[in-house]
């Protein structure tokens, strides 16, 4: 019988996971550093992960940073160099968007600057709760929770779900590229 509990249950866990998944993807010991979007973690050691029903609630209740670290769009090459490049980004509405904030750099300036500018955002605060978000298979935002955790960030929130999970259940809102992060981001910093 024992048996038979142990092959049901495994192949529930087939069952609910993707089509494609891989299956369980372990955390990294440090910031992950390969390709940015594939499948991640279902936890960020240190940080708690919210679906959208706990972040709405999240929102109502404690008024979180919302760090969106998704990467800026590209100018198609089709496009006239002279031609104006204004993408329209997409977020939850009050984020403030870091694009290439979660990169896994171990790079000093880059670290500094995102160090600086989450401070900024806290009024120093250590025990602010900060969201990190950006597309669902990203590891930017896992990058990000990861290192506000060893910031020593105390209330730390990982939204896998990110940019379309929300657009999918709620309304969300044209935000700019955080001038701030802008001028402090090291220019080399990969997008």
């Amino acid at each position: 019988m024992r048996h038979f509990t142990a092959i049901a249950f495994g192949l529930a866990l087939i069952a609910a996971a993707p089509a494609d998944s891989p299956g369980h993807v372990p955390e990294p010991a440090g910031l992950w550093q390969g390709p940015m979007h594939g499948y991640t973690p279902n936890t960020v050691e240190g940080a708690s992960v919210l679906d959208t029903a706990a972040l709405t609630r999240l929102l109502a209740e404690k008024k979180p940073v919302l760090i969106d670290v998704a990467l800026a769009d590209k100018k198609p090459p089709s496009m006239a160099a002279s031609a104006p490049w204004m993408p329209a980004h997409r977020s939850i509405p009050g984020a403030v968007w870091m694009p290439g904030a979660g990169g896994g750099s171990s790079d000093a300036p880059f670290a500094d600057a995102f160090a600086r500018r989450i401070a900024d955002l806290t009024g120093g605060d250590l025990s602010r709760p900060i969201v990190t978000f950006c597309h669902p298979e990203c590891w930017g935002s896992w990058n990000a929770a990861k290192r506000l955790v060893g910031l020593g960030y105390k209330e730390v929130y990982w939204y896998p779900e990110g940019l379309e999970g929300w657009q999918a259940e709620r309304d969300p809102a044209t935000v700019k590229a955080d001038p701030v992060w802008a001028e402090a981001d090291p220019a080399d910093q990969p997008r």
